[in-house]
């Protein structure tokens, strides 16, 4: 059986957020509309194609903020302009749960690396520190250097 396609514009599927019991607010002056629910959110504007894009990925509600999810390798941290804390396993599952039902409410795109677990919006492995700068070339013994 053929899957309907729901090809809302972008203010029916702001309405259908209402119906599903989602605050919405306009979002400062970029046109966008900041949706929340259960402490989490998420920044969606008009799409030229689909009925809506994220402009702020899902994150954790914090001072009025939609925190930025960090991974570190070890731990995911969520992230503010002021601070940033370690993340826990029930506002992971919070993101992750909203970013899902989200995505199926205003017909978006589902991918299957985010249906299974949270993504992060960041990556700073400290593994990877100081591999930014160009190392030098290695010797090579084989090649005539100076004073031979």
């Amino acid at each position: 059986m053929a899957r309907k396609s729901r090809n809302l514009n972008f203010d029916q599927a702001l309405e259908t957020l209402r119906a599903h019991s989602y605050q919405l607010a306009p979002y400062g002056d970029t046109g966008g509309t900041l949706i929340s629910k259960g402490g989490v959110g998420a920044v969606l504007v008009a799409a030229p194609q689909g009925p809506a894009a994220f402009l702020v990925a899902p994150g954790a509600l914090l001072q009025g903020e939609v925190a930025r999810l960090l991974d570190r390798g070890y731990q995911k941290f969520i992230k503010i302009s002021q601070f940033e804390l370690p993340a826990t396993a029930a506002q992971l599952h919070a993101i992750h749960q909203f970013g899902e039902e989200l995505r199926l409410l205003i017909g978006a795109t589902s991918l299957y690396n985010e249906s299974l677990g949270t993504t992060s919006d960041v990556y700073r492995y400290d593994r990877l520190k100081g591999r930014e700068t160009p190392q030098p070339a290695p010797a090579r013994p084989w090649e005539a250097g100076p004073g031979h």
